[in-house]
């Protein structure tokens, strides 16, 4: 039991789970669970209570039981003390104060990592402001290289989006052949297939490589299918770059996905095999987003931000390239409005960085949700300030094949140009070679004897 009083009134939570949810900012999704504040006094009570509970009660009351769920297993099993013990007195509030204060530097974040359980950094979120999580994001380089180094300082990259609804190879190469000349693409052209068929996906999977070495692309190509696709594929000697898998917080989640930790271990084993990168062999490619545990009925009472942050811990042991919340895409049920949405899009990558996570943001919302593109421009804006690793970029910000918003290719011009930042090393030099950009970075129009402009009919006969 967990109590404190306010204006003289006595608040008692059951337990930590409880707290944790009571404490969290309002989102339609713990609504719906039935786990939210019912009032702003409780939120206020439960964030006064959550900020004296010492970090350590989080290693040893589980939200999750521990015999039931793997994922609490190997958040608990993978617990590093050492790294754990320079902040091992320190409460929840404490804990915020210290990663505000100078003590708080980039190396020692990079150090501490490995000792922070994800209910931690969800904890401490949850009595932050927006402009805290902003500053303290900032601090945290992760950095990770296959053919291109993403996350570097003074740096941001993109994915590029081309899906098509029919999986049309001129269309997919339209689009991305226009997202490269808009600068697009260092982090990976990344595509959902309309077909998840391991004939479809290999297709794609040709078009894109034969593109990247005719080219000499310094980049990295995914087809978002399955794990299991992935292996399988791999077996068949398809030229796979990154092995792909959408994560919960949550082993009932994810079996809903149709994965376990052993199959995310298999299909990494079966990626790292291949050594396809050029500069480094991370090769991982996970998605998450708020409201997956719950939309599976698979979130034990947990609220949504801190199953979030547990997914985040599914990914840590396989170094991926690339983590990204695709913060809207799930629906106005579990991120109702614009500003539900920034709050989380704020919440993910700074939980996720404190994990020791390459974290970029689908910056997006669905059609039906109470937001539009000007909350994608505030949140866009602010993961530019907070260092965000990658966003995602789709030709016109309108996906055509899932049917929902996100940023375009053109609004990444727009932060780089507000805030100097700067693509993957190894990408603008391949523009400034391919006369896309000059010697600053800055985008040039193409000319009608770019190689890039005869690549649409050579490739996709």
């Amino acid at each position: 039991m967990y109590k404190t009083i306010l204006r003289n009134q006595t608040w008692a939570f059951r337990d930590l789970k409880e707290l944790m949810a009571k404490a969290s900012p309002l989102r339609s999704g713990d609504l719906l669970a039935g786990i939210a504040a019912g009032s702003a006094e409780e939120t206020v009570a439960a964030r006064t209570c959550l900020a004296e509970v010492p970090l350590k009660a989080f290693l040893t009351e589980q939200l999750v039981p521990y015999e039931n769920d793997e994922v609490t297993r190997l958040i608990v099993d993978t617990h590093d003390e050492a790294a754990f013990s320079p902040i091992a007195h320190m409460c929840v509030g404490d804990f915020r104060n210290w990663l505000l204060s100078v003590h708080a530097t980039s190396h020692r974040l990079a150090r501490l990592a490995s000792g922070l359980a994800p209910e931690m950094v969800a904890a401490v979120s949850k009595l932050m402001r927006n402009q805290d999580l902003i500053l303290i994001a900032s601090k945290i380089r992760v950095i990770r290289a296959f053919r291109t180094t993403v996350g570097l300082a003074g740096t941001m990259a993109t994915r590029l989006q081309p899906n098509h609804p029919t999986d049309d190879p001129q269309g997919i190469l339209a689009s991305t052949l226009e997202g490269l000349t808009y600068g697009c693409g260092d982090a990976v052209i990344g595509i959902n297939p309309a077909s998840d068929s391991p004939g479809a996906v290999a297709q794609i999977i040709h078009l894109l490589d034969e593109l990247i070495h005719r080219y000499e692309i310094p980049t990295q190509s995914c087809v978002l299918t399955h794990a299991t696709t992935s292996i399988g594929l791999i077996e068949k000697d398809v030229p796979i770059d990154l092995v792909f898998q959408s994560v919960a917080g949550t082993q009932a989640a994810n079996e809903s996905f149709g994965i376990s930790l052993s199959i995310l271990r298999e299909a990494y084993e079966a990626g790292q095999a291949l050594r396809r990168g050029t500069i480094g062999q991370d090769m991982m490619y996970f998605e998450a987003g708020q409201g997956s545990c719950l939309s599976a009925n698979a979130h034990h009472g947990v609220d949504q931000q801190t199953c979030e942050a547990r997914a985040y811990a599914v990914c840590r042991p396989f170094s991926p390239l690339l983590v990204n919340t695709v913060v809207g895409f799930i629906g106005p049920e579990y991120l109702y409005d614009g500003k539900q949405i920034i709050r989380a899009g704020l919440e993910d990558p700074f939980c996720g960085k404190l994990l020791g996570l390459p974290m970029g943001c689908d910056i997006c919302y669905t059609n039906h949700a109470e937001a539009d593109q000007d909350d994608m421009d505030v949140l866009l804006t602010l993961l530019g300030t907070a260092g965000n690793n990658f966003i995602i970029t789709v030709p016109g910000g309108d996906d055509i094949m899932l049917n929902y918003q996100s940023t375009s290719c053109h609004d990444q011009l727009y932060v780089r140009d507000l805030l100097g930042l700067r693509r993957a090393p190894e990408f603008e030099q391949w523009l400034h070679k391919m006369v896309l950009a000059d010697d600053d970075g800055k985008i040039i129009p193409v000319g009608s004897d770019n190689p890039l402009m005869t690549a649409l009919p050579r490739l996709a006969l």
